[in-house]
Parts: structure tokens; C-alpha cells; sequence
């Protein structure tokens, strides 16, 4: 299965948190206090985070979460957007190596 993701930048995590998980109907399935958050519907795989190298609200990439693909890749399309494309598990990879003892296990 597919699930359309999209990794925005903010400078306000605690109100974009708050926002996001009213808009969605669900909170995030992991939050790194400050810094990031993430959440994990049914069609739609979206993230935020506190980049200082992007404007608050830009996207920062896309990509798919895809149960089918066997390693993580990332490319960058004709607009200069870049498209990641992952499982579940390797998404939680790399969020317990960027953030040490998180400990993140997608559902």
C-alpha cells in the first residue's frame, strides 16, 4: 500500500501539533518535543519539522510511503522537488537515528 507524504517546515511545532492533529482527526505517532512530529493515516503519511534551512510552511519534500519498496531513495523531479520513497519501518529508521532514544515502532 501507498500513502502520500509531505514534509512541511515550521518555526511554531507546538501550534502546527495542535492544528495538524484537529485537522487530521488523530494525534501524531511521535513527537520529538521542538523539533518534529509525525502522522501515520490511512492514506496520507505528513511530517513536520523545525528546519532553519526552509521557510516556515515550505514544503520540504515529498514522497511515498510504499509497504512494496525494498530500499530507502530519493530523487529530485523537474521542479527541483524532492520525492523520497520508504517503508513504514525505514521512516522509524531513520527517526531513531536522528533523535537517539526515541524509540519510535510504526503501528
Amino acid at each position: 500500500m501507498k500513502k502520500l507524504h509531505i514534509a512541511i517546515s515550521t518555526n511554531r511545532i507546538e501550534e502546527t501539533i495542535q492544528d495538524y492533529s484537529k485537522r487530521f482527526g488523530v494525534e501524531p505517532c511521535v513527537i520529538i518535543q521542538g523539533e518534529y512530529a509525525l502522522w501515520r493515516t490511512e492514506t496520507l503519511n505528513i511530517s513536520i519539522r523545525q528546519d532553519p534551512s526552509c521557510k516556515p510552511g515550505e514544503l520540504r519534500h515529498l514522497g511515498w510511503e510504499d509497504s512494496t519498496t525494498s530500499a530507502f531513495s530519493k530523487e529530485t523531479d523537474v521542479n527541483g522537488i524532492i520525492w523520497e520513497r520508504f517503508t513504514a519501518q525505514q521512516q522509524a529508521e531513520e527517526i531513531n537515528a536522528l533523535w537517539l532514544g526515541t524509540d519510535y515502532q510504526p503501528k
